[in-house]
């Protein structure tokens, strides 16, 4: 049963804007204070949520969720056609190809030299410009 001020894990999790699994993690390593009820489930305070929301583990990337697997780099080639483009960047050791719209090669100004992020999240990678 929720105590006053407490929220379920799930709304936690879209509040600050990370996954159910991330605070599950954070929970087992000490970065979040939660209480288990009479059934398992993980109640957060409020209290925790607000400062989690503005604590410096968090990543902005313009969408819902966490990526563990980001990937640096610099733009090395954009190709455009059609409604899609693969854009190519170089991250360390790796190269990274990404297949994203055209409108948001646009809106990201993605073009080579462009310093940008590659986040690969199971099967998907997204891609987001640095310094924006």
């Amino acid at each position: 049963m929720p105590r006053r001020n407490e929220v379920p894990l799930s709304s936690a999790a879209a509040a600050i804007g990370v996954s159910v699994d991330t605070l599950r993690r954070w929970d087992r390593a000490g970065k979040l204070r939660t209480r288990r009820d009479e059934r398992g489930r993980r109640w957060v305070p409020a209290s925790e949520v607000a400062r989690l929301e503005r604590g410096p583990q968090r990543h902005t990337t313009g969408t819902s969720g966490s990526a563990r697997n980001r990937f640096p780099g610099v733009v090395r080639s954009v190709e455009v056609g059609g409604v899609m483009a693969l854009v190519e960047i170089e991250a360390g050791p790796f190269r990274v190809t990404a297949a994203i719209t055209r409108d948001s090669v646009r809106e990201l100004g993605l073009a080579p030299g462009v310093r940008a992020t590659a986040m690969v999240k199971a099967t998907s990678v997204m891609v987001e410009r640095e310094g924006r």
